[in-house]
């Protein structure tokens, strides 16, 4: 009987660094939201990717909701917000009642279009409107234009909060994605590149980095105030990591180069495996940057022999799990009332089922497959998945 072969799964280390420190959190009874592991985890990311400071948080959205909430969003406010990204990034923003605009991607990063944001500024500008914040997206570990974004960004005022939680190990301009916003947030969802089971990280790259930190903090633990009593000024949140899932982090963090080898280990192996079949590409490799290929993706040209669907179809014959590409923002029913913003002069829809349109990002939601890329998988699982793909080019 054939072993299921997961999209993306944990990961522990070989070596059981995990149980470690939840063995030292349950014998000195520190399984609260503090205690070393939580303290130490911070510490030990921002060593790893060079920011600022951190705030160890109970998920990535919880840490955009921080990094929005820093910035001063509130009701009313403009978010320029990525579209083609999951609505984890877009959720915060409504959180805040303000109004996200949903920014078109480009297609050598497939992330937030300059141009596009460009234009975006430019239309608000001329209706007496600015944004409170950009969120920009490096989709599946792929390094957006983010030196592009952020003089944008700069010469606009605006602050810029960087969604890497797809792109921990991800490195451009020899930099940590995560590091070039003014806040940075990281997952360690259970399908992520390393996961505590869950949480996130704020990762804070400010001037007064400590202040804000100390900021997010205070909200992120129900804002209560210095007083021998519970008393709260401000709406707080419970957003705080548990010592026992930053233990968990904390071993992660110490096998997180050879996760990103894997997983770049098995994009290769795709392309080499599935690069010559007429009408597949792969998603792009910006030159200068290394990306962690968290997924694998293939785009399926038209007239091709498959579509997303016939692949995804036969994987899953196979026992094998993929996935189509995100659904863009603009497209959601959620976000329909929503302004996007794109370069493509003749926007319409393409797809009535899916709903995709002619940006774009539509045009990858419409194309795009995300092959199983789960760090565990053998070569035989690889060549597996490989044999099924092939067979529907036959």
């Amino acid at each position: 009987m054939k072993q299921h072969i997961f999209l993306a799964s944990p990961h522990m280390s070989e070596e059981g660094y995990e149980q470690q420190y939840i063995k030292e959190a349950f014998d000195t009874n520190w399984i609260a939201p503090l205690g070393k592991n939580v303290t130490e985890f911070e510490n030990e990311l921002v060593s790893e990717v060079s920011a600022k400071s951190a705030v160890a948080l109970s998920s990535g959205t919880a840490a955009i909701h921080m990094a929005l909430k820093a910035v001063g969003v509130g009701q009313g406010d403009l978010v320029f917000c990525q579209s083609l990204t999951f609505s984890a990034t877009a959720n915060p923003i409504v959180y805040e009642k303000a109004k996200p605009v949903f920014i078109d991607s480009e297609r050598d990063t497939w992330n937030m279009d300059p141009q596009a944001l460009e234009l975006a500024f430019a239309k608000y500008r001329e209706a007496g409107k600015k944004p409170k914040a950009v969120i920009v997206v490096h989709l599946y570990g792929i390094c957006a234009k983010i030196k592009e974004i952020r003089e944008i960004c700069d010469r606009q005022g605006v602050p810029l909060i960087e969604d890497a939680a797809e792109s921990l190990g991800t490195i451009c301009h020899g930099r940590h994605t995560g590091t070039f916003g003014d806040y940075g947030i990281v997952s360690f969802n259970g399908n992520k590149i390393i996961t505590s089971s869950g949480g996130g990280m704020l990762l804070v790259n400010t001037k007064d980095a400590q202040e804000r930190a100390k900021k997010v903090l205070y909200w992120a633990t129900q804002a209560r105030e210095p007083a021998p009593w519970y008393q709260h000024t401000e709406i707080g949140y419970n957003y705080r990591m548990s010592n026992i899932v930053a233990g968990i982090g904390r071993g992660q963090l110490k096998v997180l180069e050879r996760r990103v080898q894997k997983k770049r280990y098995i994009f290769e192996y795709y392309r080499k495996h599935l690069g010559s079949l007429p009408g597949i590409s792969f998603m792009p490799s910006p030159e200068g940057a290394r990306c962690n290929c968290w997924l694998s993706v293939i785009l399926l040209a038209e007239g091709c022999p498959a579509a997303p669907a016939d692949i995804i179809r036969v994987l899953a014959e196979d026992d094998v799990e993929s996935r189509p590409v995100w659904k863009p923002m603009h497209l959601q029913p959620v976000f329909a009332d929503y302004d996007f913003v794109t370069t493509v002069e003749e926007l319409r829809v393409w797809d009535e089922g899916t709903g995709a349109d002619s940006s774009v990002s539509g045009q990858i939601f419409a194309h795009g497959v995300c092959l199983p890329s789960d760090s565990k998988m053998t070569d035989e699982d690889l060549r597996r998945v490989c044999t099924a793909v092939q067979g529907l080019w036959k």
